[in-house]
């Protein structure tokens, strides 16, 4: 067995201490010193750092990029105005999945649109080879360049509602670039960007592709830099006398935090089963009736004709006790077993006042609210269960009561207006 994949950043999570450990082919900090705890909390209340570029980059180009992408990614990338429709236009990024013929996830993905004939493609660790060669396979005579770019750049996920105002400390002209920044769109390139996209450059003169995204339900960006840049960028985010400050973040807070803004975790939460009947259903092309598509693509056909036999669903607990998912079944209240436990994480920042959860974010928080963190993740069942409704998590140690619902960490600010948080 070859030994993991390593990051630029590698010699830096070793030389400070970071708890490593193997994920997607990569040795990668788990968390830090500081503790994944105190990672959390940070994004949710400040700023936190988070090395991602073990993800994986494809680059589309020609004139049958588009039509390509559209067969073969869920989410429409026309845009429906009125009864025209245009392309999703140059700056726009869309999150869906690639589907297999039978409808079974082979990968989430966000795609940013460079071009009309240019398009990025970020999918997850180890996932670039697989995936250039699925959409090879249906390249079917489209001219179409498909080219792997992972590890030919680096990617850092800056997070938290102080994200904006620690990237005035690195841009040039910062509050230029930051007006008029969209949730789910992006500016500048790695090499010149094109026309229709405003550049973005260090104060150095670095040019990175800066995108209003990440994986944590938060505000916050993800900085696509060359590979030459991306440890002084690092440091420089990471000025012990910056104000606000911003800590490094390990996948163990990553999780944690993707788990409680109802995120799923690739080949974990969604796989080679159909995807239907889960909670993400905005990754694919709903026509205004909610019961058909508004494109035909790859393995819709087999959505639509699919049997409902399973139903992803989320949970949150009563306290921070955990269960290992490798072992655990889900019960109803006779102790039938009713499915499995995809995900159980610890959203730190959360926590129970009467029959409400409440965030360390939430305006309306009860005064001396001090979280202690609850269980939180997905469930794949054989049938439906109602929101509030008690289901049983159950492994070899221990049994956990778990509360039904349709969303986990309130008050999250992915999409607040950028004018709020400059």
């Amino acid at each position: 067995m070859s030994p993991p994949a390593q990051t630029p950043l590698y010699p830096w999570h070793i030389e400070n201490n970071a708890h490593m450990g193997t994920f997607g082919g990569y040795s990668m900090p788990l968390w830090y010193p500081a503790g994944a705890r105190k990672e959390h909390l940070s994004v949710i209340t400040s700023a936190g750092l988070f090395d991602t570029s073990h993800m994986s980059v494809i680059r589309l180009s020609g004139p049958g990029a588009f039509d390509l992408l559209q067969y073969c990614f869920s989410k429409d990338l026309w845009v429906a105005k009125g009864p025209d429709r245009t392309k999703l236009p140059p700056g726009k990024c869309a999150y869906g999945v690639f589907l297999d013929e039978h409808g079974g996830v082979l990968d989430d993905a966000i795609v940013y649109v460079l071009s009309p004939e240019q398009y990025l493609v970020v999918v997850n660790a180890g996932m670039g080879r697989i995936i250039c060669e699925h959409l090879q396979r249906q390249q079917s005579g489209r001219h179409v360049t498909i080219a792997d770019h992972t590890n030919h750049l680096a990617k850092l996920d800056l997070q938290g509602p102080q994200s904006a105002r620690v990237l005035t400390r690195i841009l040039d002209q910062p509050l230029v670039v930051l007006e008029t920044f969209p949730y789910f769109s992006f500016k500048g390139s790695i090499t010149d960007a094109p026309a229709a996209i405003q550049t973005v450059r260090l104060i150095d003169g670095t040019p990175i592709l800066l995108s209003r995204t990440g994986y944590t339900g938060e505000f916050g960006f993800e900085l696509f830099v060359p590979l030459a840049a991306v440890e002084g960028l690092w440091q420089d985010l990471l000025k012990p006398d910056g104000d606000p400050g911003v800590i490094p973040c390990g996948l163990a807070a990553r999780d944690s935090l993707r788990a409680g803004a109802m995120l799923p975790l690739s080949h974990q939460d969604i796989g080679p089963w159909p995807f239907q009947n889960n909670p993400w259903r905005f990754a694919l092309p709903w026509a205004s009736d909610q019961k058909t598509f508004t494109k035909s693509f790859l393995g819709s056909a087999a959505l639509v004709a699919a049997e409902v036999d399973s139903y992803t669903q989320a949970f949150v607990g009563f306290d921070l006790r955990k269960i290992d998912v490798t072992q655990a079944r889900v019960l109803n209240a006779a102790d039938q077993e009713m499915g499995t436990v995809l995900t159980c994480v610890t959203d730190m920042a959360i926590d129970r006042h009467g029959d409400r959860v409440y965030s360390i974010a939430s305006p309306d928080k009860p005064a001396g609210f001090a979280p202690k963190g609850l269980c939180c993740g997905f469930v794949k069942l054989r049938e439906p269960f109602k929101t509030g409704e008690i289901v049983v998590l159950a492994d070899q140690r221990r049994r956990l009561n778990v509360m039904i619902t349709d969303d986990i960490r309130p008050h999250r600010t992915a999409r607040m207006p950028m004018e709020r948080m400059l």
